[in-house]
Order: structure tokens, then sequence, then C-alpha cells
């Protein structure tokens, strides 16, 4: 019982909701920093985060070199696929930001691995060229509200 206790509380946060999400939509292992610069959140919070989700036996860790990675635990039971499959199921507009900035820091990888750190100047540019490109979910709804009702 103790098991499924620590996995509902590990849901009751939004950031941890948030890295179950993005580790389950990478198909990789991350490594924290790929996780903080996606969610937009300090080192100190998602390694706090990531113990208490790792605590629920939901994530697991594999440290290779210098690098700490992490990733989804496999469900051992019923109970943990369906935690899972609650946190798959949330709209993927909550996650539209996030999911992008990962993507973005992804491509920064060298041979499948992370290898820039944290406050990566590599990051900096990428983040400068996202903010140009990408479209807020916000501003997409604006404009189809306004094409329904005849606006511009």
């Amino acid at each position: 019982m103790d098991d499924f206790v620590e996995q509902l509380k590990a849901l009751g946060d939004e950031t941890r909701i948030k890295i179950i999400r993005l580790l389950s939509e990478a198909k990789v292992d991350l490594c924290v920093c790929e996780i903080m610069d996606a969610i937009e959140d300090s080192h100190c919070n998602i390694s706090r985060h990531l113990k208490i989700l790792k605590t629920a036996k939901l994530v697991k860790e594999s440290k290779q070199g210098k690098w700490v990675y992490f990733s989804l635990a496999t469900p051992k039971d019923p109970f943990h696929e369906s935690v899972l499959h609650a946190v798959s199921s949330i709209m993927d507009e909550h996650f539209f930001n996030d999911s992008k900035r990962l993507k973005l820091r992804l491509s920064l990888r060298e041979k499948e691995k992370c290898v820039d750190g944290l406050k990566s100047e590599k990051w900096a540019r990428a983040l400068e060229l996202l903010a140009t490109m990408v479209p807020r979910p916000d501003d997409k709804n604006k404009k189809r509200e306004k094409s329904y009702y005849g606006e511009k």
C-alpha cells in the first residue's frame, strides 16, 4: 500500500507531472539539465522533484560518466501503469512549451548524449531562435477565434 500512496503523492505537484510527461515523450533518457531547460526551473528544484519521483519508483536513474540520466521506471503493476497512463492522457496543450523546448534541447546532443551542461551558450542561442519561430498555443487559439467570429 505504501508504494501506491507514494506514487499518488508524487503526482501532487505540477512540476513532477511535467517531468513524467517529458520522460514519456522523450523516448530517451534525459539528464537533469535537459529537464531543467525544458521546464525552465532551477537545477535544485528539478533535482528535488526527481528524488521524490525516484522514491515513488516512478523514475530511475543511470550514471554515464559525469552525467546522470533519468527515465521512466518500468511499471511493475497495473496501478503504476495507470498512473503513467493518467499523466499521458492530460491534454497536450498543457505541455506545449515544455515539449518544444525539450525537442530543441535534445537537438543539441552529440552522439545521442548531453554534452552541454548548465548555462550553456548554445542553449541560450537556441532559445532566442525558438522565441522567434514558435507561436504560443494561446496566440493560435485567438487567431482561430477571430476568424470564426469574422474579426480581424
